[in-house]
């Protein structure tokens, strides 16, 4: 997986590199001085994308100041710390995971959960028991080291070049809706007993979003093809027990969701970014409503 968020392979050896990185591979040149440029470096402009130091010089853009601000391929504000958001949420996983390790009982209370007691009793626990809160509360909830260690290095690897090249508003927004919609179509299609938790979801809304990113880039697709493959493999093997409605769920939502964020019509990108999110968001409300209703 490390291999994803750059694209990089053997046969691409010698692939031109970012100027500002050296170690990231790139089919995008600024279109002032046609230096690479990776999608961290990559400013919004007219048509394409420009370097920072061009943005910098002015470069007779004909705009004021305050609109060549740098921005990511999405629209989004270039940060001096284009990872932070990926750590913050890689710390809230590893704090919740220590205080589930402490007080075992708090899992319980956070995992994805349909209704409890089962049919044909009223549920009077779980999200048919009006436990709403534990669709958000089971993406940051893991009880195996291995679990929340896989989960962990995916977030790193994928979510800090995606966090670059979106912006962190649109970045959170990829990651909590796709989160969202992989625990929505868990509780709509699996056993409404059946407690289902971890970051999976929203990772596997990344892999979508990366893929997405990755072909407007014009990036070699083979690498994170062939990684969300074996996931896939690794997905769909009854041995691992995994929860196939969460990863689909978030891979879908990501896909859309990505797509929306790096492909809106510069004229309209905030409405369509958010317009997008704002569509799937209704889709897992419908979802939720619908399985409610049966198991109420």
């Amino acid at each position: 997986m490390e291999q994803a968020p750059g694209g990089r392979s053997e046969a691409r050896s010698s692939a031109p590199t970012c100027y500002r990185h050296p170690d990231r591979e790139t089919g995008v040149r600024c279109i002032r001085c046609e230096r690479p440029i990776c999608p961290e470096c990559m400013v919004d402009a007219s048509v394409g994308f420009q370097c920072p130091d061009c943005v910098r010089a002015g470069s007779g853009t004909g705009h004021a100041p305050h609109a060549s601000r740098p921005r990511t391929v999405a629209g989004g504000t270039v940060t001096a710390d284009p990872r932070l958001l990926t750590k913050i949420l890689i710390g809230i996983n590893i704090a919740v995971f220590i205080a589930v390790q402490v007080r075992s009982s708090l899992l319980d209370d956070l995992v994805l959960l349909g209704a409890w007691p089962p049919a044909p009793f009223t549920p009077t626990e779980g999200v048919a028991g009006g436990q709403w809160y534990r669709l958000v509360t089971s993406m940051f909830t893991h009880r195996e080291i291995w679990h929340i260690g896989f989960n962990m290095l995916s977030l790193w690897w994928l979510g800090g070049p995606l966090e670059a090249a979106l912006g962190r508003a649109r970045y959170l927004a990829v990651y909590f809706v796709s989160g969202l919609a992989g625990s929505a179509l868990a509780y709509l299609l699996a056993s409404p007993t059946t407690a289902t938790l971890g970051a999976s979801g929203a990772i596997f809304g990344l892999f979508g979003a990366t893929a997405v990113l990755m072909r407007r880039l014009n990036y070699d697709m083979r690498p994170i093809i062939a990684l969300l493959v074996i996931n896939l493999i690794f997905t769909f093997n009854p041995m691992f027990h995994i929860s196939w409605q969460a990863h689909i769920g978030g891979l879908v939502a990501g896909v859309i969701v990505g797509y929306a964020m790096v492909h809106a019509p510069r004229e309209r990108r905030a409405l369509v970014q958010y317009g997008t999110c704002a569509l799937v968001l209704a889709v897992i409300v419908v979802m939720t409503l619908a399985r409610t209703a049966q198991l109420a």
